[in-house]
């Protein structure tokens, strides 16, 4: 009898292993950055950091299409290291961040793309103008951060339209598409 309760134990343990619940993550925003980069004039390619960011991160490894992402921008976190041009983006000459203190994302489709790799396609709203967007990722890591929390990172690549968001200021010498490149960590919160 005992040996047929250890089965059943050990069959139940294993049975749990294989369908893992997705994981709920909480994004670091002293490791998630977005960079946004464009063409000035075609003289220059300045960027742009997004800091800051709040979101939540859910990752089902054996279900991709069940894991989801959300993530808030506060305007407050944009630095384009020179302090007159930070006042001009955040002017109503561009993001009119007075008005439009947040830009977010939210997914609405998550899919695999290959090993270690996903197509995530979501929704990005700017000045209140929500438009489609999909973003490349790469999976870098799942494992235990340094303060021994389970973590994940990821890597993203995409490019928008500024005119799409109506912050098409000197588009196209300008240039209207702007490259953006996101790398985040996530851990689940020690409460959880």
């Amino acid at each position: 009898m005992f040996k047929k309760l250890a089965f059943t134990v050990a069959l139940a343990s294993a049975s749990t292993l294989a369908f893992a619940e997705p994981v709920t993550y909480k994004l670091d925003p002293a490791h998630t950055d977005v960079i946004a980069q464009w063409s000035h004039f075609g003289f220059s390619n300045p960027s742009a950091h997004f800091g800051d960011a709040d979101g939540t991160l859910v990752y089902d490894a054996d279900n991709v299409a069940a894991s989801s992402v959300e993530v808030t921008l506060p305007l407050s976190g944009l630095n384009s290291f020179t302090a007159k041009f930070d006042e001009h983006l955040r002017s109503s000459d561009f993001f009119d961040a007075a008005a439009f203190p947040v830009a977010t994302f939210k997914s609405t489709r998550v899919e695999s793309a290959g090993e270690g790799k996903l197509t995530v396609t979501g929704e990005l709203t700017i000045k209140d103008i929500t438009r489609p967007v999909v973003l490349d990722v790469t999976l870098n890591k799942i494992g235990e951060n340094m303060g021994g929390q389970a973590a994940i990172g990821f890597d993203a690549t995409t490019t928008v339209k500024r005119t799409d968001f109506d912050l098409g200021m000197a588009a196209p010498a300008v240039s209207d598409e702007v490259s953006l490149r996101i790398t985040t960590e996530a851990a689940v919160p020690k409460d959880a």
